[in-house]
């Protein structure tokens, strides 16, 4: 079972998660990455099939990668976004850990 403490931990990172998805710019790049699979998907590409401003786009990515959703590796010159799918997992069960719990 879990301290206090750690539950505190835990609030605090899904919370961020879900802030950072809150922003509809930041949910429709993380929904294309998530689509790309696990190879994820170069910048470029996704700057492009959203049609968002490179310097905008960077921002969002950053915001997303801090919440620990997205990852970034790099290929030569093409820098591509992964989603991290455990995080969304993680994020998923909390949200869904005690569903009906208290239900008799």
């Amino acid at each position: 079972m879990k301290n206090n403490s750690e539950i505190d931990k835990e609030i605090s990172i899904i919370a961020k998660a879900l802030k950072e998805l809150g922003h509809t710019t930041r949910l429709r790049i993380f929904k294309r990455v998530v689509r790309a699979g696990y190879q994820g998907i170069a910048v470029g590409q996704l700057q492009q099939q959203l049609d968002i401003p490179n310097s905008t786009l960077s921002h969002h990515i950053s915001s997303l990668v801090s919440a620990g959703l997205l990852s970034q590796r790099r290929e030569g010159r093409t820098l591509f976004c992964v989603a991290e799918y455990q995080q969304l997992e993680t994020v998923i069960t909390f949200l869904q850990d005690e569903c009906c719990a208290d239900e008799k």
